[in-house]
């Protein structure tokens, strides 16, 4: 039997994947400026982007309640289906918690602690949409996204550090010492949280292609599949540069560039980009 699966819009997957998989997608709430907002439905990443370089604050989120949750999983087993929702690594929000609550009190749904953020989360969804076409019943595909969720590498470079150093992970010192050295940091998500990796230097389009070179020296063995580069409003030439790259160093069967969306891309700023995909 089919199931349905869904998300919190913390996947950041692009409106075509969304609608071709037919995943459900739960928009977390948005504060900016003291109003409130849907991710990704009734406020862009454009309108965040301006509103923080204006001198704004940097937007807050909402964890979804688990009351929320349990009329979401309601609405989607109504007609007795089975439901596998997916959530932002539990190091990073409560939501997954709420969802694991609100589990127990609706038949049918289990729910995957990604481990992952942004297109990370993406990437295990359209695995499991993958394992759903070939026939799989939901607790085998949910049996096998648990084995393999620490495989989804999720990384990115940022080009400016005063997103993050609003956000407080990064020191003022910090901050000052990157602009003066010109360091782009190559973050990467390990065991669920966000850790600085390494520190390139110079320009982003340099920066950038030593980063998918590291990635292809790192990872040898990797799902073929699809790969995903995801940015937040990068140059074109950025955008190009990383394709170019995995072009040159990968064997994807797919390239998909996806947008990071509001709860994710607030935090890093413009020109931040990644290179995501499924090691073996």
């Amino acid at each position: 039997m089919s199931f349905i699966i869904s998300s919190d819009s913390t996947c950041d997957l692009n409106a075509e994947q969304i609608a071709k998989e037919n995943i459900k997608i739960y928009a977390l709430t948005i504060f900016l400026g003291g109003k409130q907002y849907r991710d990704n439905v009734d406020i862009t990443i454009d309108q965040v982007l301006k509103f923080v370089d204006d001198g704004g604050d940097l937007p807050k989120t909402s964890a979804v309640s688990v009351d929320e949750y349990v009329d979401f999983f309601k609405e989607l087993t109504a007609d007795g289906s089975q439901v596998i929702h997916f959530n932002i690594s539990s190091k990073d929000s409560s939501c997954y918690d709420h969802a694991v609550a609100a589990s127990k009190m609706v038949e049918g749904v289990f729910v995957v602690d990604s481990m992952q953020l942004s297109s990370g989360q993406g990437l295990l969804i359209m695995k499991a949409c993958d394992m759903r076409a070939k026939g799989m019943t939901a607790k085998e595909v949910f049996d096998e996204i648990e084995k393999m969720k620490l495989n989804a590498r999720t990384s990115f470079v940022v080009d400016r550090l005063d997103y993050l150093h609003k956000g407080g992970r990064c020191s003022l010192i910090a901050l000052i010492g990157a602009k003066i050295l010109k360091l782009h940091p190559h973050i990467s998500m390990i065991n669920g949280a966000l850790t600085v990796k390494k520190k390139y230097s110079g320009n982003m389009l340099r920066c950038i292609r030593q980063y998918v070179s590291d990635l292809a020296e790192e990872f040898k063995s990797y799902d073929k599949t699809r790969v995903f580069i995801t940015h937040c409003n990068a140059d074109p030439e950025l955008v190009e540069a990383a394709k170019e790259k995995v072009k040159e160093l990968f064997d994807f069967n797919e390239i998909i560039e996806t947008h990071a969306g509001t709860t994710v891309g607030s935090h890093c700023g413009k020109n931040t980009l990644g290179v995501l995909f499924i090691t073996e």
